[in-house]
């Protein structure tokens, strides 16, 4: 392997258990990731948990336990959950690691030695749920009030360290116009642009009242701000600023950083501005898609509509955890926002059950049927034998080109789109008709033949979204998946006078009164 990939998930507060919405980000990550690896890429995958602040404090304060204990007992919570869900990642980087604190405090001690890092003092407006200083004009125009939670702010005052942003703003306009696809999707970096060139601040980049955090280097009395301390797992991950940078010297730049939006404007100004100083490149693109509802609604536990571990669960043991990843990926083009509901559930469960699944499952009775279970090699082409090969023959490019844009929603549904027509196919040729004259006998052939190879194909596609229910097709074909790329996949469909396996359902027989939550 010589092409290198490296994406990432933001790291999450481990002051509650993991819900939709960071299983969607872990999910869709995985499945770049999963897709990359197939095309033989070295693929590095990193997410993890960011576990210092006042939030951390102040929940193990009210669960009166330490702040470590806290976070101790939530990360080993994420990341069974990754596991039971089979979230692929190469590492876990938690900001107590002392790899991350070291490496953090040596990046520190490089802004410092720039001249990027000034001491003074702060007063104004905190938003503790974001971790976030707000301009008196910005807090006037919230009306005192979180412009992400709706909580109130809190009036903050104290010495700082502060690092030089706004020395840095000329430069990225220049870079975020010279790179558009730095920031996605296009109403992101609008959004961000629009922000920039109203003017920022100096960043407040330390705590003295705080003591839960990474002492500065310089100043043990102060712990280092949680978003320096955070964005920068991107690097310690890799060894930035320890004795071994092999990791870092082979990955960076990251090739995705991929985010929630609520978090853009730290991932693409206060992160690169950090990078700036520290004279390396910038990640290829940062990539914020949208927020999850429930029923139209905000997601709210004394509504009843929340998203959780129990209720993940219940969706993936009723109609498979595959199930649950192509709802999510298929339920809004990738980057907007996304509303859970039964009914979308259930009509993306069906369409791979009766799409994907019936498809699969007809072509190898078919050719149990009428073949003994033997593949038969096609005979002459008619124009919709070509047809049907053409598109399938289209897929591969059309997949990757959307997985190089992030374009989860067409990821997902490209390859349904083939199998659809290749359920349509078998219904215009009816081998069951051809099946009943031997002079068909050839014609017949071909029509198997063709509907297994498209089959195929589809099977492959889906294989990033559907790691277990793709393979476990495929198997059906007499296709083992394990160790293959996508090239050797695609150049090597199942042979003619091969004995197909047995025709299996790929997705439970979930009755029509299921719900999904």
């Amino acid at each position: 392997m010589s092409k290198t990939f490296y994406i990432t998930t933001p790291i999450y507060y481990p002051n509650g258990e993991p819900h939709l919405g960071h299983a969607y980000t872990t999910i869709a990550t995985d499945a770049v990731a999963r897709f990359h690896r197939l095309r033989d890429e070295e693929t590095f995958f990193l997410t993890g948990t960011d576990e210092h602040g006042i939030k951390i404090v102040k929940t193990a304060a009210e669960k009166n336990v330490e702040p470590k204990v806290l976070a101790d007992g939530m990360v080993a919570v994420f990341e069974g959950f990754w596991k039971e869900i089979g979230i692929s990642n190469d590492d876990f980087i938690r900001t107590t690691q002392p790899r991350h604190k070291s490496s953090v405090q040596e990046i520190i001690r490089k802004l410092l030695a720039s001249d990027d890092i000034y001491a003074g003092s702060y007063e104004g407006w905190y938003d503790e749920g974001q971790e976030e200083f707000v301009t008196e004009t910005e807090a006037k125009a919230r009306e005192f009030k979180s412009a992400i939670s709706g909580r109130p702010l809190t009036r903050f005052s104290e010495k700082s360290y502060f690092f030089r942003l706004k020395k840095y703003v000329p430069r990225l306009l220049e870079y975020i116009d010279q790179n558009p696809d730095f920031i996605q999707p296009t109403i992101r970096r609008n959004e961000v642009v629009s922000k920039l060139k109203q003017g920022v601040e100096d960043l407040s980049i330390s705590r003295a009242t705080l003591k839960w955090g990474i002492p500065m280097p310089n100043d043990p009395e102060h712990v280092v701000y949680v978003w320096i301390d955070a964005l920068s797992n991107y690097i310690t991950a890799l060894g930035y600023g320890s004795g071994d940078q092999s990791l870092f010297d082979k990955f960076w730049p990251a090739n995705v950083h991929l985010i929630g939006k609520e978090i853009l404007w730290f991932h693409t100004v206060y992160w690169p501005a950090i990078l700036f100083s520290l004279n390396l490149p910038l990640p290829k693109k940062v990539f914020a898609h949208g927020w999850w509802t429930s029923g139209g609604k905000k997601m709210s536990k004394s509504m009843g509509n929340f998203i959780d571990l129990v209720k993940m669960r219940e969706v993936i043991g009723t109609y498979s955890l595959d199930a649950l990843r192509y709802y999510m990926l298929r339920a809004a083009p990738f980057g907007s926002d996304l509303d859970w509901t039964d009914a979308d559930f259930l009509k993306s469960f069906n369409e791979l059950k009766n799409v994907v699944g019936n498809c699969l499952n007809r072509t190898l009775k078919m050719i149990d049927r009428y073949r003994g279970g033997v593949l038969p090699a096609r005979g002459e082409l008619q124009q919709i034998d070509r047809d049907l090969l053409a598109q399938g023959e289209k897929l591969a490019a059309l997949i990757a080109d959307a997985y190089e844009r992030v374009e989860l929603q067409q990821c997902a549904e490209l390859p349904v789109q083939l199998a659809r027509l290749t359920n349509g196919y078998i219904d215009a040729t009816e081998p069951f008709k051809l099946a009943k004259d031997p002079a068909q006998a050839g014609r017949l052939d071909t029509v198997l033949n063709v509907a297994a190879r498209s089959i195929h194909r589809v099977l492959i596609g889906l294989l990033p979204i559907l790691p277990k229910k793709g393979a476990e097709g495929l198997s059906q074909l007499q296709i083992d998946v394990a160790g293959k790329t996508l090239d050797w996949l695609y150049a090597n469909p199942p042979g003619a006078g091969i004995k197909l396996g047995d025709a299996q359902p790929l997705f439970p027989n979930v009755p029509p009164a299921g719900a999904a939550t």
